[in-house]
């Protein structure tokens, strides 16, 4: 039996931009937005191909049971980052601009996950440096993984 199963996967897309910062403490986020500001220190892409609303019904459904995680692939200029948020029942998906994975439990429009291992300033600045150039190209891969059938291992 494995550990996990997954239930549904996404794939967005965005670019780099010269004001990616990423030194938020908190939150992460994607943005359809072209422009950036240095203000926007937790955006870590724009001009994304999605954003909440567009996630499919079913990955939406599998964000909402508790029970479920949501892993993140992060990946630019050569450099992979992962992370780990929980899913929650509480989840809406509806904004039409942005995705947000946050350290904390709330929740808004935005919001995929929350309780996420790293925000955008945990991130390797490597991979941050790599997407400062407007020519860079940031992929997300997004995993809804099922722990229900985890079974205890015996110590």
């Amino acid at each position: 039996m494995g550990l996990a199963m997954m239930v549904a996967s996404e794939i967005v897309r965005a670019k780099g931009h010269p004001n990616v910062t990423a030194k938020h403490k908190t939150t992460m986020e994607i943005t359809k937005d072209y422009d950036l500001t240095v203000r926007g220190d937790c955006i870590i892409g724009v001009n994304a191909d999605k954003a909440a609303l567009d996630l499919s019904s079913k990955f939406k459904e599998a964000l909402r049971l508790p029970g479920n995680l949501l892993y993140v692939v992060l990946e630019s200029g050569g450099f992979r980052e992962h992370l780990i948020a929980h899913c929650s029942r509480d989840i809406v998906a509806t904004d039409p601009r942005r995705i947000i994975i946050r350290r904390s439990n709330f929740i808004e429009p935005a919001t995929i996950g929350v309780y996420a291992t790293k925000a955008a300033g945990d991130l390797d600045r490597r991979l941050i440096n790599s997407l400062k150039s407007s020519d860079a190209v940031l992929t997300v891969r997004l995993y809804v993984l099922r722990l229900d059938d985890v079974e205890p291992v015996n110590a």
